[in-house]
């Protein structure tokens, strides 16, 4: 198994740095560093162990071994199809298929997503646990991104709170949206005592949601929304909560009259990559179908 690691030539600037000051400065956290030390990993300072407390010279190669890492026990390989859009050694943007879970779940303890990149992990030689960035309902489709091991997580879930991950998605929705765009601000907690189900009600979380009209299709409307926040069914509850459910999304109003899921699909992913440092966009045609509600 491939261990993950990362290097550094040192530049003339750093010289006379200390390896620990050099690697905050890289978002290489004291807890991350513990983990290093006590749990497999190394530092090595041209090729040599070295200590946090060493001092950089202009020319020297740094090279930081992360520990590998074990899933959960009770994680199962499973060889679930995956559509890969990108792969780098830091992150994979997977399309999701409808009716496949993100994780396992006490419903669903195999099948999932979760199960196949474990599973594409141990083949290709990843030493890393499951770490999905952005998780998608079992019947929604689309774009997710996940990481390939926990420091480019940590990097990532950052990235989220500073809201430089973007991720724009269609949906059906029942009866004609005369609005062309709104922003819908309302928010949303636990619906009684539902395990599942989520409401609007003043004592929730805050939840903002945009959407743009693309076109009604008789007595439906193709919409195109961005999550300024990321609550549990945030769509699906904001769309009911305007009088437009979602077709097929029986938890919220909507009908299967036409379509056996919820017609909702991730169809842009932008994020800034903290490796790489430049921006990445993927995108995802509607689904089979959803594009047949619209014919």
């Amino acid at each position: 198994m491939k261990q993950f690691k990362l290097q550094w030539k040192i530049p003339g600037e750093e010289e006379g740095r200390l390896i620990r000051d050099f690697l905050k400065e890289k978002q290489i956290s004291k807890r991350a560093l513990t983990d290093i030390k006590f749990a497999g990993g190394d530092i090595l300072l041209n090729d040599k162990h070295a200590t946090v407390r060493q001092v950089l010279k202009e020319g020297d190669m740094l090279t930081v071994l992360f520990p590998e890492e074990a899933p959960s026990e009770s994680m199962k390989a499973e060889d679930v199809p995956l559509e890969i859009i990108y792969e780098d050694e830091h992150c994979i943007v997977l399309n999701k298929q409808p009716g496949i879970p993100s994780i396992p779940s006490r419903e669903h303890p195999g099948g999932t997503l979760a199960n196949g990149l474990l599973h594409y992990f141990q083949c290709t030689g990843v030493s890393s646990t499951i770490h999905i960035v952005n998780r998608l309902d079992r019947d929604t489709s689309g774009l997710m991104l996940a990481a390939k091991h926990r420091f480019s997580h940590s990097l990532f879930s950052a990235l989220q709170k500073q809201r430089k991950i973007s991720r724009t998605y269609e949906a059906v929705a029942e009866g004609i949206i005369e609005e062309e765009n709104r922003t819908i601000d309302a928010p949303i907690g636990r619906k009684g005592d539902s395990i599942i189900a989520r409401e609007v009600r003043p004592d929730g979380q805050q939840a903002i949601t945009h959407f743009d009209k693309i076109q009604s299709y008789g007595n439906k409307t193709r919409v195109r929304l961005q999550l300024e926040t990321g609550r549990t069914h945030q769509i699906r509850v904001h769309m009911q909560y305007i009088g437009h459910p979602l077709c097929g999304d029986t938890l919220y109003g909507g009908s299967l009259a036409e379509i056996k899921r919820h017609a909702l699909h991730s169809s842009i992913l932008t994020f800034w990559h903290p490796f790489y440092e430049k921006k990445l966009f993927f995108t995802s045609g509607l689904p089979e179908d959803m594009k047949a509600l619209l014919k």
